[in-house]
């Protein structure tokens, strides 16, 4: 039986997208060399921050547009932002059951603290890694290590949960069972060609596949 979940939250338990998108439109607007486009953000969503603002206006540094757009996020955080359907019932029937909780994602503590608090998560989960708690950030398995060591917990009997290659490729990583979300707005299409343990269309899948996800990890 699977121990331990570790969730990504953006895109996965905590729908911020519009939030994203909309900050980044607004932070750089006539700063890149082509106008901005949701097409443009929404493939490179799950990266950190100031990789994704380097890459966007071609500059080294970024500090004044992080904190454009940090400031416009957080004014709109809580108009934009809630929780995906069935999250909270899931996340609650994994805790009353024992199954320990962790959130490791490429956001900063503040942000991360205000969405699980807004969609009422934050009661289930015992353990939290952001991208200040570590050098290197996903797809690298650091953050998802150190989340397992805080819970005391073992690669056989721990999930990750993303909707994002790079959750794939650190829980691969890691050696965890990688499961993918499809209502990523980055499409079931793209997420299949990386590979995950598992894909769900629902959040109440995750319940019935954790105990086939221990004991195909033990074969």
């Amino acid at each position: 039986m699977i121990q331990t979940v570790l969730f990504d939250l953006d895109g996965t338990i905590v729908d911020t997208n519009e939030l994203i998108v909309q900050s980044f439109l607004h932070s750089l607007e006539g700063q890149t060399p082509e106008p901005m486009t949701r097409e443009v953000i929404i493939p490179n969503m799950g990266r950190p921050l100031v990789e994704q603002m380097q890459m966007f206006t071609g500059r080294e540094e970024v500090e004044e547009l992080i904190a454009k757009y940090r400031t416009f996020n957080l004014s709109k955080h809580d108009e934009l932002v809630q929780e995906f359907p069935h999250v909270r019932e899931v996340m609650g029937k994994l805790h009353a059951n024992g199954v320990k909780i962790g959130i490791v994602t490429s956001k900063i503590r503040q942000t991360t603290l205000m969405g699980l608090k807004l969609c009422g998560l934050d009661s289930f989960v015992s353990t939290i890694v952001t991208v200040e708690d570590v050098k290197e950030p996903k797809p690298s398995p650091e953050g998802i290590l150190a989340a397992m060591k805080t819970l005391a917990a073992s690669p056989e009997t721990t999930m990750m949960v993303g909707d994002s290659h790079y959750d794939i490729e650190a829980a691969k990583n890691a050696g965890v069972t990688a499961v993918g979300v499809s209502w990523s707005w980055k499409g079931r299409t793209y997420l299949e060609k990386y590979a995950p343990d598992y894909l769900i269309d629902d959040m109440n899948e995750l319940l019935p596949i954790a105990d086939l996800a221990a004991e195909v990890k033990a074969d």
